[in-house]
């Protein structure tokens, strides 16, 4: 597992902190979601998807956010840029002012996309 880029967002003082890997097995994402939530241990949530080519597996996780509004945005934009063997986290801290919906959509997208920059 490689770190390929990590960026901050900040979306209505709620701050995403994207990381962008390489991962070749489930096993590298749970190690990896392990180290996050060390160093993170007061984050509110830890979202992430992943695409690995061999065997062939996605999965998008939201960890506690509303469902389809973290997870599924993140795996969409691997989708769409067609890569394998990465996984994307992003450890959001809430900034107390709710987002909605639409906002959490945007933002776990934004956050993603920006990693590719």
């Amino acid at each position: 597992m490689k770190l390929l880029n990590s960026n901050e967002i900040i979306e209505k003082k709620s701050k995403f902190l994207g990381y962008f890997y390489e991962c070749h097995s489930e096993t590298e994402v749970k190690e990896i979601l392990e180290y996050l939530k060390f160093q993170h241990k007061k984050a509110t949530h830890i979202c992430y998807a992943y695409r690995i080519q061999n065997p062939y597996l996605e999965k998008a996780v939201d960890d506690g956010e509303p469902s389809g509004t973290a997870g599924r945005p993140i795996l969409s934009v691997l989708q769409k840029r067609n890569r394998n063997n990465v996984c994307v986290f992003i450890v959001r801290y809430f900034g107390g002012i709710k987002l909605g919906a639409n906002g959490l959509v945007k933002a776990y997208t934004k956050t993603t996309s920006e990693l590719f920059k």
